[in-house]
């Protein structure tokens, strides 16, 4: 008996592609808000076919399920296919492509916004607006960057985020809950005497589905506006690698 073949797309799409890809045989069905499902299930069932509807494969989601896929050595044979549901567009993903989410206009996918991916770009149901501003990771910075030992947290609008990378100007974070580029976030560092609060701003995100299997998860860059850069480099300086 071969194996089957996975389809992930938004539930009132699936029919267009089930009728589309009728020929492949046997047909497993996710909805495109049920990435960590249809991960389990593609790694236990290890199929020769893995199709992703092109709007849901232009977001943070998509991008992140295809990249974990291609890198997981079980499901390497399997082909993944980015298709419309209209049928006119077909790409099959190779494995040395890196995939980059679109910013999809809210009226079509609600999808969390990142830097565009020219070649998904090019459905005219997929908009591409200025990528957010960026904090500046590995060229010329405004400040120094530290590596911050495992462990350490700060809080997002109290929520708990474990420190990256840490300038008196920013951070690199890891967050289970959602942060969106442009987001502006109130900003809570615990120290042995006091906690520094200020405000600050998602410069970037992007979403990740760790391997080996782990919850979903958010990195992000984040700007401080109003953070006191002599207490934050302190800060730094105790808790730097």
């Amino acid at each position: 008996m071969s194996a089957p073949a996975v389809i992930i797309a938004a539930l009132n799409l699936t029919p267009s592609l089930r009728e589309r890809l009728a020929d492949e045989g046997e047909l497993l069905t996710f909805a495109d808000t049920e990435p960590i499902q249809a991960l389990q299930t593609i790694l236990e069932q290890r199929p020769r076919l893995i199709v992703l509807e092109r709007l849901f494969a232009a977001t943070p989601r998509g991008a992140a399920l295809i990249n974990r896929i291609k890198t997981d050595s079980q499901v390497s044979q399997a082909e993944i296919r980015v298709m419309s549901h209209t049928g006119d567009y077909t790409r099959v993903v190779s494995r040395g492509t890196v995939v980059e989410p679109a910013v999809v206009a809210p009226s079509v996918y609600a999808g969390v916004p990142e830097q565009p991916d020219k070649e998904y770009a090019t459905n005219s149901a997929v908009t591409v607006d200025e990528a957010p501003r960026q904090l500046d990771w590995h060229g010329t910075r405004r400040a120094a960057r530290f590596r911050i030992r495992q462990g350490v947290e700060i809080q997002l609008d109290g929520n708990p985020a474990s420190l990256v990378d840490l300038s008196v100007v920013g951070a690199q974070v890891i967050s289970a809950t959602i942060l969106r580029p442009n987001q502006r976030v109130r900003i809570s560092v615990p120290t042995d005497d006091f906690v520094m609060r200020f405000r600050g701003t998602v410069a970037w995100a992007k979403f990740e589905l760790p391997k080996p299997i782990e919850p979903p998860r958010y990195r992000a860059g984040v700007e401080f506006a109003d953070a006191d850069q002599s207490a934050m480099d302190d800060y730094c300086s105790k808790f730097k690698l």
